[in-house]
């Protein structure tokens, strides 16, 4: 809902509320957001006097904005957007050089209209709704000295607690100037000392959440990578320090963008908190002629007083309703075999036939075949670009194999790289022009490979075309589109020396094109994104693309840090992960099987591992996992996810409070959307010595229903106990000998078994305490056996029948 009166604008969702106000000058003045609040609309002020900054005298050594307004100064206010040259002088929104050179703006309010919907933005994706679910607040600002118009659209999706934000600038006056930076959204905050978290990392350690106190100065968290990066995702937060997973303010912001992204948060000489995010500014610029104009990403906001899980529900119940669209939208993803870590490059149609069978025996329900089938593509430094079959590996072509996939029961999926090239390419010998890349000098490549130039229409008709040649060569139901490399040496061909701070966004728009153009041509097929893995997890993607690959390193112990951080600010839903064999292929650890399914079962759960070499037990361990999966995959996939303790920042935590357990436990729950069901997951890092007690606590369930709580019931390979067999056994057996490997064939260990029913306060408040762990002192069924990187799942379905007291 969106109020307005005298000036005052008051933005409120179901339990949120954002308000500004015009001031006399004609700057829009930020008043508040937060949780939701009245307005006394019939006081003599309007209402808005209460949450106004009052002023008599500007403070010493600052500017007034004009000789009408002394009593304040623009740096010491908080404000909606603001610009060099009027005494601000914090991180800009706008930054524009003029005609006559001059850098300085000065963007007053005009008008404001509201509108019922949400208008599309013309060439970037953004978010969407009707307009019974969303209502926007379009202000206009202009700079009356040049010319300019600035239009700041805010979209209000009540149900979902978020507010969005846009920005566009139009050049009205007869003069050509040149945008140097155009935010998506910048809001003040009266105080200091917000904590600004942010997700860094690198190639298979995506996501690190990183705390940042701010009492003096700025913290800027961007991608120069040309891509949202796995180096600094655009998803941030700031809370304050006693905000905890359940309790306390969180703010969380996020970009609907793909490409060089800028957050940063600034505190004031007066102790004034700022945040900016939009586009990053380096290297930045855009020509704007008259009458032309330049839209920024779509910036998203929400607020929770109830901690990052309230923040994180917000967020995910967006994501999923008006960021994810089409066909796949609200279906369940299918279990997939991926051929990569199986075979690499070295495919040929007997190879993937094998492994696709193996895959059908264990209940798969989608093969992929990975990179490496088409052109002379053996290794990275070839045929890129070269989107035609290898005859040699596939002698039926991808119609063939996929009809004899289909044939096994499976679906069928393929990988591509389209915004790719080699050197080493028959694309390159005929278009090196279509590359990014300064002509005449060297270039820095990256895993042996160069970008097309997504800037111009005859190579974004290119992707296009060959693309849907591609995806209409055979019964394809899957696509996994990849992007393995960053940019380097940013310059196009099709456009001169004044406009190349131009090509990083323009290459994001034609990208942009391509997959709306592909996407809407192909609706059913299901698209996963990739880039090096999280290289490009963002809105931007998903507005395509309902899941993203988020990781190469499929290390069960990496990715349930990688996927906690993930969790803050996206659904499970869009985070695809899968099963690998152990040693990890990166990282060389060894993980217990289940767990690597425990981990992978909370996101969109796959496999790749090679099934063909895998033992009998671990292949009846798989089928056994699948059938499970499918079983709880409404809740897992769709249901609302809650982070308990969590390894965050090198610590353990439970929120912001170190746990007595000092960094050794993960705890999820997700929970269905009627609270009938959830599925419960802890994990420890490290064994600790004589240490048996555990616990489990849920979250999210009904106070109210009475729940059965129990766990898989698991059969242990006596191997694992090492010559502890000794000490039962009749004879002496020597460890991993053919005895011994006799004696592991016919003798498991029982593991433990729980099983209670609980009310969900009780489930929750005080939580289940477990069935002790193994402690050097005795083992039974009775006893939990949980080694290094050991996990358990744990299921939670209601009860109908009442018949005890609360």
């Amino acid at each position: 809902m969106i109020e307005n009166k005298n000036g005052l604008y008051v933005l409120h969702t179901k339990n949120t509320t954002y308000m500004f106000n015009v001031m006399d000058t004609g700057h829009l003045e930020h008043l508040y957001y937060g949780r939701r609040i009245r307005i006394d609309w019939d006081s003599e002020n309007g209402g808005a006097l209460p949450f106004v900054e009052k002023h008599a005298f500007s403070p010493g050594n600052t500017n007034q904005y004009d000789s009408e307004h002394p009593a304040f100064t623009l740096e010491d206010m908080c404000l909606e957007m603001s610009s060099y040259g009027k005494g601000d002088i914090r991180e800009p929104f706008v930054e524009v050089t003029h005609a006559d050179g001059s850098f300085t703006s000065d963007f007053l309010f005009e008008k404001a209209e509201v509108l019922k919907g949400k208008k599309e933005l013309e060439t970037l994706p953004s978010s969407y709704g009707t307009d019974d679910e969303v209502e926007t607040l379009e202000v206009t600002l202009k700079d009356a000295q040049y010319g300019l118009l600035l239009v700041m659209s805010y979209s209000v999706y009540e149900d979902c607690d978020v507010i969005t934000r846009s920005a566009r600038i139009i050049n009205d006056s007869k003069d050509t100037v040149v945008l140097k930076r155009l935010m998506s959204m910048s809001m003040d905050f009266d105080t200091p000392e917000y904590v600004f978290t942010t997700f860094n990392g690198a190639w298979a350690r995506e996501m690190k959440r990183t705390d940042t106190i701010m009492r003096a100065g700025k913290h800027v968290n961007a991608s120069y990578t040309g891509t949202s990066s796995n180096r600094a995702n655009p998803f941030v937060m700031l809370s304050k320090e006693s905000t905890s997973e359940d309790f306390g303010d969180c703010y969380g912001f996020n970009l609907v963008y793909s490409g060089n992204h800028y957050e940063t948060v600034e505190v004031s000489g007066y102790g004034k908190t700022r945040i900016v995010t939009g586009i990053n500014p380096q290297s930045f610029s855009w020509v704007l002629d008259t009458g032309d104009s330049f839209e920024a990403p779509e910036a998203v906001m929400t607020y929770s007083n109830e901690g990052f899980n309230g923040m994180s529900r917000h967020m995910h119940k967006f994501v999923r309703e008006h960021i994810v669209r089409g066909y796949w939208k609200d279906k369940v993803r299918p279990v997939l075999l991926n051929s990569w870590e199986a075979a690499y490059f070295d495919i040929n149609e007997h190879k993937l036939l094998n492994l696709a069978k193996a895959g059908k025996e264990v209940g798969i329900e989608l093969f992929v075949m990975d990179d490496g089938w088409f052109g002379e593509r053996n290794d990275d430094s070839h045929s890129l670009g070269d989107w035609d079959v290898n005859a040699k590996k596939l002698p039926g072509g991808v119609a063939g194999l996929s009809k004899k996939i289909k044939g096994l029961g499976l679906d069928f999926g393929i990988w591509v790289e389209p915004e790719m090239i080699n050197v080493q390419s028959k694309l390159y010998e005929e278009h090196p022009d279509w590359v990014l890349q300064i002509p005449n000098k060297p270039h820095s490549e990256g895993r042996n490979q160069r970008i097309l130039d997504l800037t111009k229409a005859e190579v974004q008709d290119f992707v296009i075309n060959k693309m849907t040649e591609v995806f209409g060569s055979g019964d394809i139901s899957y696509v996994k589109w990849d992007m393995n490399r960053t940019f380097t040496d940013y310059y196009s061909q099709g456009f001169d020396k004044d406009r190349q701070g131009e090509v990083a966004h323009r290459y994001m728009i034609g990208l942009y094109r391509c997959m709306k153009t592909l996407t809407e041509r192909f609706p059913e097929i299901l698209f996963e994104g990739c880039s090096a893995g999280g290289n490009r997890f963002d809105l931007g993607i998903l507005s395509y693309f309902p899941q993203i690959w988020a990781s190469d390193d499929t290390d069960a112990l990496c990715r349930t840090e990688i996927q906690t951080g993930y969790s803050y600010g996206y659904p499970m839903s869009v985070v695809s992960a899968h099963v690998s064999s152990c040693p990890n292929h990166q990282t060389l650890r060894t993980t217990p099987l289940e767990t690597r399914f425990n981990v992978a079962a909370f996101g969109v759960c796959g496999y790749e591992c090679n099934f063909c070499d895998m033992n009998k037990e671990d292949l009846a361990a798989v089928k056994i996992q699948i059938a499970l999966y499918k079983e709880w995959r409404e809740v897992l996939q769709k249901g609302s996810f809650y982070r308990g303790r969590t390894f965050a920042g090198g610590l353990e935590t439970s929120g912001s409070v170190l746990s007595k357990n000092d960094g050794n436990v993960t705890e999820w729950t997700c929970v269905s959307p009627d609270k009938k069901k959830a599925v419960g997951f802890v994990m420890q890092r490290l064994v600790a010595p004589n240490t048996q007690y555990e616990y489990y606590k849920a979250k999210g369930l009904d106070e109210d229903k009475r729940y059965h709580f129990y766990n898989r019931f698991l059969k242990y390979n006596v191997k694992n106990f090492g010559d502890l067999v000794n000490t039962v056994a009749p004879i002496h057996i020597k460890q991993d000998s053919l005895t011994h490997n006799i004696v592991a064939k016919f003798v498991k260990m029982d593991g433990e078994t729980e099983d209670c029913c609980a009310y969900g306060d009780g489930l929750m408040y005080s939580g289940v305490k477990l069935k002790q762990a193994f402690g050097g002192t005795g083992y039974n069924d009775e006893v939990r056996y949980y080694q290094d990187f050991g996990s358990r799942l744990y299921f939670i379905e209601e009860i109908n029948n009442n018949s005890i007291g609360k």
